[in-house]
């Protein structure tokens, strides 16, 4: 019988040399999107210790867990009145990652963006995790996550999204430095960025998906409308034409 490997929360994570790796590329990716998304509220689920709404010029603007106390899967809002979502690794951490999303897209206005930020399980820091789970008394690497001990895939995710009509525009992954605990040595290792973005992109320790929420009858409406103008002003240059000729 093996012990029970202890434990890691994500906010004692946080403050380690990987966790602060991590964190400062998410803060990077974060600020560089959200400040070109316009609307007129925003929301982050959990995790404060990533400020990912401070490039946002929304003038609406709160963090769940400190601005707000709430379920993740029962947000006080009404349907469509939120413009932009942010879930740093709240899907991970959610009892229920299916009921969450559905909350998020429940709230999230027709063309309103979702920014969900989750670790890689097929990344050099993803099988350090699992083999830490083998050994006897092993100690993680990575933090806990939700009630089945699973991080969530990214080609997983992205199916789950479709599922809910929302098309991913983009994608992107990082930190793909070996699993190591100082920082001294992640430092080290930092010229491993470069080289696996080039060559091995979706190995990257962490990965960030930007989608945003289609309602296709709505789609259909504007498409319809668009060719409705298009066949008047074709309409308008043939008769056109037909008088020049005459």
């Amino acid at each position: 019988m093996t012990d029970k490997a202890p434990s890691i929360d994500l906010a004692a994570w946080l403050q380690s040399p990987p966790g602060r790796t991590l964190l400062a590329w998410e803060q990077a990716q974060v600020d560089a999107v959200v400040a070109d998304l316009f609307g007129f509220h925003a929301l982050q689920l959990g995790m404060p210790e990533l400020d990912g709404l401070q490039a946002n010029r929304m003038p609406h603007r709160w963090l769940a867990g400190r601005d707000l106390q709430c379920d993740f899967e029962a947000l006080p809002f009404d349907s469509a009145s939120l413009d932009l979502v942010l879930l740093p690794h709240a899907l991970e951490l959610a009892v229920d990652a299916h009921a969450l999303l559905r909350e998020v897209e429940r709230v999230l206005r027709p063309e309103g963006r979702l920014i969900v930020f989750g670790l890689n399980p097929a990344s050099l820091w993803g099988l350090r995790q699992n083999l830490g789970r083998l050994r006897r008394g092993g100690q993680p690497y990575l933090p806990d996550v939700g009630p089945d001990g699973e991080f969530i895939g990214y080609w997983r995710l992205r199916d789950w999204l479709k599922l809910l009509s929302f098309d991913v525009e983009a994608a992107r992954f990082g930190v793909y430095r070996p699993p190591l605990r100082s920082d001294v040595w992640l430092q080290r290792w930092q010229w491993t960025e470069r080289v696996g973005s080039r060559w091995w992109p979706v190995l990257g320790a962490v990965y960030f998906i930007q989608a945003v929420k289609r309602v296709h009858g709505m789609r259909m409406i504007g498409l319809a409308r668009n060719q409705r103008a298009a066949a008047k002003k074709a309409a308008a240059v043939a008769l056109n034409n037909h008088h020049k000729k005459e």
